[in-house]
């Protein structure tokens, strides 16, 4: 038997609701991508239009989102550890080899460091958040970094014995005082920092 009985509309409320969350959460993380960008290549002080245009907002959108530039600094901040964090996987399955995708991740967190430099003065006092992001940043991205190296040494591309924290704060050491000097490039210091993690190969 055929139900006559018409459609209440609360399903497609539900559903239309859920549609725009949707929409709204891929909106956030176009725009804190946007700023991503941004403040890699002009710093985190970078003027707000600027990242409005890269996202293709409006000002009003971002202040709506993150009232003060702490705010969005923030949330940029923990976007990429996310993407940094979620890269890593996928990397190991999909690059040529384990130290392949170690490179590839090491170059996302380049770009992640880069921002994170200008995140003290962007906070400011807020002593208290900054503390509380670096410890996320350690407890996401640090499992990840074991990942990668366990599966670099078991493939036999890099020596054993590098410990991840090691190697993520000597990354982070590498990559201070780039915004100052034109002159530096800190990816060539780190290249050759992977190229001495190389496993000699046998003859």
């Amino acid at each position: 038997m055929v139900s006559t009985e018409k459609p209440t509309g609360n399903h497609t409320g539900k559903a239309a609701s859920r549609t725009k969350r949707a929409d709204a959460v891929r909106n956030q993380q176009t725009l804190l991508a946007a700023a991503a960008e941004v403040f890699v290549t002009s710093g985190v002080d970078a003027p707000i239009r600027q990242i409005a245009a890269k996202a293709g907002v409006g000002m009003g959108t971002i202040y709506r989102h993150f009232p003060t530039r702490a705010d969005l600094v923030t949330a940029v901040y923990r976007h990429q550890i996310e993407a940094c964090a979620e890269a890593g996987p996928r990397l190991l399955a999909e690059a040529d080899s384990p130290f392949d995708a170690l490179r590839q991740w090491i170059d996302l967190f380049v770009d992640f460091l880069v921002t994170k430099h200008g995140l003290a003065d962007a906070l400011q006092s807020d002593s208290s958040r900054f503390t509380a992001l670096h410890t996320y940043f350690l407890d996401r991205l640090g499992p990840v970094c074991t990942e990668l190296l366990s599966a670099a040494v078991d493939a036999g591309d890099i020596r054993p014995g590098t410990q991840p924290y090691e190697l993520m704060r000597g990354i982070g050491n590498l990559c201070i005082g780039r915004d100052t000097d034109p002159r530096y490039d800190p990816r060539r210091l780190i290249e050759l920092l992977l190229l001495g993690l190389r496993q000699p190969r046998q003859t």
